[in-house]
């Protein structure tokens, strides 16, 4: 959301006072550099995509005609219709942030089809979800049935619900589209009547699935109508298992989905804004204070394969799957309402550091395609999925993160204006009569100049970010130097009768410096003020012939990282790389060639110690990798998803921060996993070397039989390997098999931490 909605006619509540309030996303407008670059090409990715494909399950499930077909991907399952939630979002967002009439045409054209999608429907109830009409009069009747990531047998179709209705909530607040106040408010009106007969034990069993920010957009619902029953929708959609550990600073995140846990937290902090609830207030500031300081990449974001870990515990958890970008996106989003509650410095610093490396970071310079997940360990790259037929929720998300630039460069309050961000932009503050211009190359020159054009002279305060990451800062007035003495991290205000030609000149120095992870010290990554550095590793088609290495001693990193001279943000390192010296980047400006983030540093001492086994451990890494035509990570939702995982009297958990899946009592789980058609393969499957007691089963490929497992303590206190040629007649001339772990009667199969396809030795 841009805007802060106003609550004026909702007697239920009493909304609490702000610090800082946004400025209008109209008010505020992108200039020359990287930001405008990144919302130009978002801007023409949703130019070409096709309104009518994404209304198309819309129609279907209204009983009309579609007048094009569905596109593929995640649009063809059960979240189908969660891009055009999304859609409209983007489209409304980029209208207000440019004026681009072409923006607010297809926002009045969807909402004019799913109102008539709505009243064909004659409820108020509009989807393009797979038999949703019969789940949701499922829930009704009080028939919950839960199971991971499925509500009576449909992915997630609150979460679903969730991004129509925010989209049709921005088409209305952002693109000024009187209609889709109507279609919001008469959705919001059904999922009130769908949940107000549930009780709430059976209320609180749905929402162990994931079911978006529903809390959010019901609490906006009342903002813009005034009737305080969505209040109530909103308070039904705050799940207590989650919120209530938080509210007693407790940190339980361990394990759980994160991307479904931070919509809630955005949802609680609206809700606390309309009523004052410090119990909401508690939940969305402890889940960021932890979240920010003991589950968040140096990039900003959070999660490996989806999941929150340990708190604090990071360093081995450096898969391809880290960082997932929706993740990052709800955190933006919770991070802005926060700052408006106190104008705390240290909400900018996480803002700034999160658009830079992983925001930014996520776009493709060519074609503008996003990423879904973003690796960090060496050797890693980028992944920026297919554009038009895949879909996922984080193709959605990035529809919107590069619409929304302006959002929180700025805010005021009564006094004046928050400097936050530097990012190249002219902001318009109409009430004051006042235009002030931001210039800046930011970060290739850590120089911000603010030019001021008045109506009349004005007296008000701008608020001057010092960071985190500058030691000091210099502010100049029409050339005059003023003081600035204090420690980073604080807003330096600067007061005065400003007029038409005032000039104020922000300069923050950057400097090279180490962030280590939290639980290892020797591993650790670079950055240039906020700025993070990525070492550039060659082309994803050359081998990487050894994960590189620094051995830098105690050295400060000045001494071993050079910059290049003519080339801003470029630096190189000095007789401290191993196997070689690498060059480093921004990564925001890093694509297509494998790259590092985190490092291992050592000694000179160290590294004769541990060069060996480095090597051998990097050796069976690449062997690895190099053999792997498919993976499942069980007991993640994705994965298992994308793998076609079912069963019968299946379990999931978690042991020692690692995902598993096993059943009990005969039961069994399978998987769909690629192969090579033309050569011989083998199933590697990772167990607890520990398990004991009845785990007896057996492995099926294609209903074949291949091995009979009996785990007893095959290697206590460890995770074992254990690896399974598969005949050739079983996978020749075959893309994909299924695997099937079948439990002998009245035994258990599992359980499996990882099943991995490989080509055979």
């Amino acid at each position: 959301m841009f805007t802060i909605l106003s609550l004026a006619v909702c007697a239920a509540a009493e909304p609490v006072a702000l610090k800082a309030e946004p400025f209008a996303p109209k008010d505020v407008r992108l200039l020359d550099g990287p930001f405008k670059d990144a919302m130009q090409r978002d801007a023409d990715y949703l130019l070409k995509l096709e309104p009518d494909r994404l209304l198309a399950g819309f129609r279907e499930d209204a009983v009309l005609t579609a007048k094009a077909p569905r596109y593929g991907g995640w649009e063809t399952q059960g979240v189908a219709g969660h891009t055009l939630g999304h859609y409209l979002s983007a489209c409304a967002k980029m209208y207000a942030a440019t004026s681009d009439d072409r923006f607010r045409e297809r926002v009045a054209y969807i909402v004019d089809e799913l109102g008539t999608c709505q009243a064909a429907n004659g409820n108020g109830y509009v989807a393009a979800i797979p038999d949703g009409k019969r789940i949701f009069a499922e829930i009704a009747r009080g028939d919950i049935r839960q199971k991971d990531f499925e509500l009576n047998g449909c992915w997630v179709p609150w979460y679903t619900t969730h991004k129509l209705m925010a989209g049709l909530r921005d088409a209305y607040q952002l693109a000024g589209c009187v209609r889709a106040k109507d279609v919001f408010l008469q959705l919001a009106d059904w999922a009130f009547a769908t949940t107000r007969t549930l009780t709430d034990e059976l209320d609180q069993r749905m929402l162990d699935c994931e079911h978006g920010g529903m809390n959010e957009v019901a609490a906006d619902a009342c903002a813009i109508s005034g009737d305080a029953k969505y209040l109530a929708l909103a308070r039904r959609f705050n799940h207590r298992a989650v919120m209530d550990p938080l509210s007693a600073q407790r940190d339980e995140l361990s394990g759980r989905h994160a991307n479904t846990q931070i919509p809630k937290m955005t949802g609680a902090a609206r809700q606390y804004e309309l009523t004052g609830d410090v119990y909401l207030h508690d939940v969305a500031a402890f889940f960021w204070k932890t979240v920010v300081a003991n589950h968040t990449y140096v990039i900003g974001g959070n999660s490996d394969s989806e999941h929150f870990g340990l708190p604090g515990q990071l360093a081995n958890r450096l898969s391809p799957s880290t960082a997932e970008t929706c993740n990052t996106y709800n955190m933006l989003k919770l991070t802005r309402h926060l700052f408006m509650w106190d104008a705390a410095p240290e909400r900018v610093d996480y803002y700034e550091r999160a658009l830079f490396n992983h925001i930014l970071a996520s776009q493709d310079p060519v074609g503008g395609g996003v990423t879904y997940y973003v690796g960090m360990g060496p050797g890693m790259e980028k992944v920026f999925q297919p554009q038009y037929d895949l879909f996922t929720c984080c193709i959605g998300t990035g529809m919107e993160n590069h619409a929304q630039y302006g959002d929180a460069i700025y805010f005021h309050d009564a006094e004046g204006i928050y400097v936050n961000l530097f990012i190249a932009s002219e902001l318009h503050w109409d009430a004051k009569g006042l235009t002030l211009r931001q210039e800046t190359r930011f970060p290739d020159i850590p120089v911000s100049r603010l030019r001021l054009t008045c109506m009349t002279p004005t007296e008000l305060t701008l608020y001057l970010r010092h960071p985190a990451w500058a030691e000091r800062v210099r502010i100049t007035v029409n050339g005059n130097e003023i003081a600035t003495a204090g420690k980073p991290g604080r807003f330096i205000p600067v007061r005065r009768k400003w007029k038409t030609g005032d000039l104020v000149e922000i300069g923050c120095p950057m400097a090279l410096h180490i962030e280590a992870m939290p639980d290892n010290p020797k591993r650790a990554a670079i950055l240039y003020g906020p700025i993070v550095l990525a070492g550039q590793l060659g082309e994803p088609i050359e081998p990487l012939p050894v994960a590189p290495v620094l051995v830098t001693g105690d050295r400060p990193v000045s001494e071993w990282l050079k910059p290049v001279a003519g080339e801003p943000l470029v630096f190189d390192t000095t007789g401290v790389g191993r196997p070689k010296d690498v060059r480093m980047i921004p990564f925001f400006r890093t694509h297509h060639v494998r790259h590092a983030v985190y490092w291992d540093f050592f000694s000179e001492d160290e590294w004769k110690q541990r060069e060996a086994q480095y090597r051998a451990d990097e050796d069976r890494r690449k062997e690895c990798e190099a053999r792997t035509i498919d993976f499942v990570q069980p007991g993640e939702m994705q994965p298992e998803r994308d793998h076609a995982m079912d069963g019968e009297n299946m379990r999931c958990g978690e042991h020692l921060n690692r995902k598993w899946r096993d059943a009990t009592d005969g039961g069994r789980f399978a998987f769909t996993l690629k192969v090579a058609p033309d050569a011989p393969v083998a199933l590697v499957c990772t167990y607890w070397g520990s398990d004991t007691g009845g785990r007896e089963f057996d492995i099926l490929v294609d209903g074949t039989k291949i091995a009979t497992q009996k785990l007893d303590k095959p290697k206590p206190d460890a995770f074992v390997d254990i690896e399974y040629p598969i005949p050739v007649e079983l996978t020749k001339d075959k893309q994909q098999v299924r695997v099937t772990f079948q439990a002998h009667p009245a035994r258990m199969a599992g359980g499996a931490f990882g099943c991995r396809m490989m080509r055979a030795k």
